[in-house]
């Protein structure tokens, strides 16, 4: 068997390709950024064919920088951006609009209606979601309302949804399959999270068709071949998850309680919750908390309780393409470090509204607390320190009033490889913070869920002793600095959102 595996990591704002060997070890990789399109404020959409194009080109471009040939690669793991939503022809494989992206606000109106219904409820015991535009079901309702005929050609099965996993799998099968893996189908609101069946109710509720819907595998699976127009080879693809699932197994959390937090355009917590669907039967369910999927491999699942930080990574690149006041993101670091504190100014990056576990859809960003002795300095301090607050946020809601846990966070995304906000998070949260050595994990989750899909790795024991951090960040804020730091951000989102 060949010893290589291929991962394409498919995200928010880039397209990547690493090629793994059979110790984990990355030796060949490409990357190319993804264009963002702004039609309206809140509107958020990404051009699919170019996703495809640029899932290939990087592939290509990191098997030949591994000096290896197509016929090397046993096998291949995608990872994506979740709750994307695409249509297109089945027919000719061409998108009928734009992929509304997962940040897109469109349907907060939709969202809000179907809010204040009984729905609701039952929503989240069925799908484990709330009601909010992030989840792919409203997008796609509302791309049926506005596609010529679109519910009509639906119903028909000449239109096939997909988020992001199945339409590469589509492209790179030259057609020939039309699936989805659990994890990405238990983020789209359809998906009925405890027999992992699309869900009839949830289908009637949204008008949606189920003749265009993927079939629903496990996540290391067997998901067709290459065809031999791509790459000159016929590949195996045996794995697909969401970017978040993808980092959760790459971060190796196989045990019960352990936690990951991916740190890229957003920010994503997932803590494993083990074989049973989670939040279904106590006062988590009014944290803001996700019940989601964690992995499935075989028959066994795994499930995780997760919440999501809509804009961290995302902040950065403002203050590069917005503000102007960087260049580049590792001048965060020395521009952080000039002030010896925020001097009370804060950041709250609403610029999609706000994830868990506020869920409000409708905030906006502000930063607070300037005066005539604030700077660049500060502002950029405050950006990099609400990456921290928010993951905080998070952790105590999922610790919701119990003992707090001295129990480690592993780390892993572009933000990681940020010393000061990497420093800042363990302090925010009194624990240590460990660094995956690999910090692109989504990519070497995939990796590794391909790897076991085509046997190359035989078990998650051998997966978790090639797991290394590369840093470890020990708490040394006083706690009655931490505590105060803290309230100046609840503060911040009391004038930002008085509801809360």
């Amino acid at each position: 068997m060949p010893e290589h595996v291929l991962a394409i990591d498919q995200g928010t704002t880039s397209t990547r390709a690493i090629v793994f060997d059979s110790v984990a070890a990355p030796v060949g990789s490409a990357q190319v950024e993804l264009s963002q399109h702004f039609p309206q404020p809140g509107w958020v959409e990404h051009d699919p064919i170019e996703i495809a194009e640029a899932a290939v080109n990087v592939a290509k471009q990191a098997i030949e920088r591994a000096g290896i040939a197509p016929d090397d690669i046993a096998a291949i793991g995608i990872a994506n951006q979740r709750e994307t939503t695409i249509v297109w022809d089945r027919t000719t494989g061409l998108p009928v609009a734009n992929a509304i992206v997962w940040q897109d606000r469109r349907t907060a109106e939709i969202c809000r209606e179907l809010s204040k219904t009984d729905q609701a409820r039952n929503i989240q015991q069925i799908t484990g979601l709330v009601v909010d535009p992030y989840f792919s079901a409203t997008k796609l309702m509302w791309l049926l309302s506005v596609i010529p005929d679109g519910q009509v050609r639906a119903e028909a099965g000449e239109l096939c949804f997909g988020t992001v996993d199945s339409w590469l799998l589509w492209h790179l099968t030259g057609g020939e399959v039309h699936a989805t893996d659990a994890t990405n189908a238990s983020r789209t609101m359809l998906l009925n999270l405890h027999d992992l069946q699309w869900d009839p109710e949830m289908l009637d509720l949204f008008n949606i068709p189920e003749a265009m819907l993927p079939e629903v595998r496990g996540t290391a699976d067997d998901f067709g071949v290459t065809d031999k127009s791509v790459f000159g080879a016929e590949i195996p693809i045996t794995a697909m998850a969401g970017d978040q699932h993808a980092a959760l197994y790459g971060q190796a959390c196989f045990k019960n309680g352990q936690i990951k937090c991916t740190y890229g355009t957003g920010a994503f917590v997932l803590a494993n919750k083990g074989a049973t669907v989670p939040l279904q039967h106590s006062d988590d369910n009014e944290t803001g908390l996700l019940a989601t999927l964690g992995f499935r491999i075989g028959s066994r699942k795994t499930y995780a309780i997760e919440g999501s930080v809509f804009v961290t990574g995302a902040t950065v690149q403002w203050l590069r393409d917005g503000l102007g006041v960087i260049s580049n993101g590792p001048q965060t670091i020395d521009m952080a470090m000039a002030v010896d504190s925020n001097e009370g100014v804060y950041f709250v990056p609403a610029f999609v509204g706000l994830g868990a576990p506020h869920w409000q859809p409708d905030a906006t960003g502000s930063i607070t607390g300037l005066t005539r002795g604030s700077d660049k300095n500060h502002i950029v301090r405050a950006a990099l320190e609400s990456t921290a607050y928010q993951v905080k946020d998070i952790v105590d809601a999922m610790e919701g009033g119990r003992s707090r846990s001295i129990q480690s966070i592993r780390a892993d995304g572009g933000q990681s490889d940020n010393p000061f906000v990497m420093q800042f998070q363990a302090d925010m949260l009194d624990r240590p913070v460990e660094v995956a050595r690999v910090t692109e994990t989504t990519a070497l989750g995939a990796a590794f869920l391909a790897g076991r899909g085509v046997g190359l790795w035989k078990s998650d024991a051998e997966i978790e002793s090639m797991w290394k951090a590369s840093a470890i960040y020990e708490p040394s804020m006083r706690e009655s600095e931490r505590n105060s730091l803290y309230s100046g951000w609840l503060e911040a989102l009391r004038r930002t959102l008085p509801q809360i």
